[in-house]
């Protein structure tokens, strides 16, 4: 009942809004399902990417801060994000896609038995695809009908969120005795939990890596990473849940589209407990979902002086027959 469920969402960093729009729009055929603002930095840019409905499990996020420097990637960080597809020849597809499109990738490969292409964006921002092709478990979304990518193809949700450590035995303890992951793989340094109903909609791939230097955050960086549970008593459950082990905690926090519960895990590594709704649905129309500047009823007070502080981007799509090809 009050069981992690899988991935919720990822939030990373990115230099520029609008090419960070332009790159999930046009390139990977992600819907922008809520413009709004950082809701503890309300000059910043949030966006949420997602899948047609905007689904929980489905959802890429950034933040755009004003001035921050280009992050460093390396041990202790949440540093790559996965993104479901329905086959393994969808996969096939998105090799010429990304060749077409100049995006930098690495080629198919396999991970865990799954097919997988990993690919960066304009910022270094690390990702892969996975294949869902077999895989059972946390159900994946709806890909965005409208969009551009044909539908047999198009990303779905959320797969596996990969972190980075330094001290692995302290990290497995946390994921397996505090947050109830099991492990059930391992490749070399790199270990594969999961948890709830499982599959790729519900794991963390973990490696261990004393090698690299400290990761330091900053654009083209994962913020931290959300992990879904049901309701607000499921949020108050882990809040006491955290301090039995001895991990302070946010407690609860109302981000109006969902509640929220904050933790560090480890240096460095933020991770976020978020319910399923209330969702994305019920302050815009689904046909322009995304399109103005969204904000919880909390901040309508300001919302003159925060329109005064973001700048304004164009993300009107609902007017654009879009090619799928």
């Amino acid at each position: 009942m009050f069981g992690i469920k899988g991935v919720h969402h990822v939030t990373a960093i990115t230099s520029s809004a609008e090419k960070n729009y332009q790159f999930f729009t046009y390139t990977l055929g992600m819907r922008l399902v809520k413009k709004t603002v950082n809701q503890d930095d309300i000059q910043t840019y949030h966006l949420f990417f997602a899948d047609d409905k905007g689904s929980p499990g489905t959802d890429m996020t950034f933040f755009d801060f004003p001035n921050i420097p280009k992050g460093l990637h390396g041990t202790n960080e949440i540093y790559q994000t996965s993104f479901r597809v329905p086959s393994d020849a969808a996969l096939d597809y998105w090799v010429k896609r990304f060749d077409r499109l100049n995006v930098v990738h690495s080629g198919i490969q396999e991970q865990f038995g799954k097919r997988v292409l990993p690919f960066v964006d304009f910022d270094d921002q690390q990702y892969q695809l996975i294949s869902d092709e077999n895989n059972k478990g946390v159900e994946a979304g709806t890909p965005w009908q409208k969009g551009p990518i044909p539908l047999e193809y198009a990303i779905t949700g959320l797969g596996p969120v990969f972190v980075r450590v330094s001290n692995i035995d302290y990290f497995k303890e946390m994921l397996m005795n505090v947050l109830e992951f099991r492990e059930i793989a391992q490749e070399g340094d790199l270990y594969l939990f999961e948890v709830g109903e499982g599959g790729n909609g519900a794991q963390v791939i973990v490696e261990y890596n004393t090698v690299l230097p400290m990761a330091r955050q900053g654009y083209g960086t994962v913020h931290h990473a959300a992990f879904r549970v049901e309701d607000r008593e499921a949020i108050d459950h882990w809040t006491e849940r955290m301090a039995q082990f001895g991990y302070q905690s946010s407690g609860f926090i109302d981000r109006f589209f969902f509640g929220s519960l904050y933790t560090r895990v480890a240096p460095q590594i933020l991770f976020e407990l978020a319910t399923d709704g209330p969702g994305f649905m019920g302050d815009e129309p689904y046909e322009t979902l995304g399109e103005s500047l969204s904000l919880p009823p909390f901040f309508e007070s300001k919302r003159e002086q925060i329109e005064g502080l973001v700048r304004p981007i164009d993300t009107v799509r609902s007017n654009i027959d879009f090619k799928k090809e």
